[in-house]
């Protein structure tokens, strides 16, 4: 079947049905993987960990505000520092209430974790490109960071970077940057589940030999969430949509992301699933062939309007403490629509305050 087309008798319907059955079936076989390999004896014997939250109120049982607590399942006493542990009176430290979670790794740029965060992290991805599209690899190194300004409102910037692709089509280059605020609408720390909004905007300022750099850039904007399930699971998602400022320049897409974890008792490490869900809303008139780029690219192609992605992957994670985090996932496409995707590895370190 030709790469770049799924059916292209199908109507959108059924591919939209098509991709939602696939990121079905990779679910409960991500599901079923996770549950074999928790059958290694890792005993669940560890309750959620609810770190005191710095910004809650405290009662008079709780510790002095120098010496912040963990409780297991108690958020009745919990402490607060009175804003003292700002970075430069402005950066607040992360919402250690959810620290049993872990964040997502593959669409490393729009799949967004729902925590309040401040945190440096350090990404490298290894993608396979297409023999259709000249093949090769490509090497994309980057750094995203975010900084917590109050208990629910955070500055994030979630692409930048620099590219060295082994294909005809690319160039070494840098990458577009993109820059946004997230917002926390809810959070629950004795059900250890939240809700995030928010947006980034992708300013065009990349390399034009690396596909960036093109048009006014576009709008992205999220819904995210994050929920425990037991005592040592944990489900992700998100749903976003890409809105070009100029619809010549870039294509009009949506995404779903999703993300199912197991803590593996006290070890530190993490066995994770995740799926991704990209459709195609309106067409560009700057790239001639009906393929795009995923989340790396915005090719502004032609004849995409209604096309779907639906890419899986499986990885782990170590996490030791609140403050480190450190992961692999290998990636590839569920559907036979590959467009700039053949596989991806993908590594990242985080430095959380």
């Amino acid at each position: 079947m030709d790469l770049f087309v799924l059916n292209r008798a199908c109507p959108t319907q059924t591919l939209i049905k098509e991709g939602a059955a696939i990121i079905q079936r990779s679910w409960l076989l991500g599901v079923g993987f996770l549950l074999g390999l928790s059958t290694i004896g890792m005993a669940d014997d560890l309750a959620p960990i609810v770190p005191a939250p710095d910004y809650a109120p405290a009662s008079a049982s709780c510790p002095p505000a120098s010496a912040p607590t963990y409780t297991m399942t108690n958020v009745d006493c919990v402490t607060t520092s009175g804003g003292s542990n700002k970075l430069l009176g402005l950066i607040a430290p992360s919402d250690h209430g959810f620290d049993n979670f872990i964040s997502p790794m593959t669409n490393p740029i729009y799949f967004e974790d729902p925590r309040t965060l401040t945190e440096t992290r350090f990404i490298f991805a290894n993608q396979g490109i297409p023999s259709s599209l000249g093949g090769g690899n490509a090497q994309v190194m980057a750094m995203q960071v975010r900084a917590a300004l109050t208990e629910n409102l955070s500055i994030i910037a979630t692409k930048d970077g620099f590219i060295f692709p082994e294909n005809p089509l690319l160039s070494d280059g840098f990458l577009d940057v993109n820059a946004g605020l997230k917002y926390n609408l809810y959070k629950n720390y004795a059900n250890q589940s939240l809700v995030s909004t928010g947006f980034t905007f992708g300013a065009p300022v990349g390399s034009h030999q690396s596909l960036q750099g093109k048009g006014n850039g576009e709008l992205n904007m999220f819904l995210s969430g994050g929920q425990q399930i037991g005592d040592n699971w944990h489900v992700l998602s998100t749903f976003g949509a890409r809105i070009p400022a100029n619809n010549n320049a870039y294509s009009e897409s949506t995404y779903f992301s999703n993300h199912l974890d197991r803590k593996l008792g006290k070890s530190g490490f993490y066995l994770f699933t995740e799926a991704n869900w990209y459709h195609w809303l309106s067409n560009g008139n700057q790239f001639p062939a009906p393929v795009e780029g995923g989340d790396l690219f915005n090719l502004g192609s032609t004849n995409v309007l209604g096309h779907d992605i639906v890419t899986g992957a499986y990885g782990v994670k170590y996490k030791p403490n609140g403050n480190l985090e450190i992961g692999l996932a290998y990636e590839i496409p569920y559907t036979d629509r590959r467009d700039l995707l053949q596989n991806r590895l993908t590594a990242d370190l985080i430095i959380r305050f």
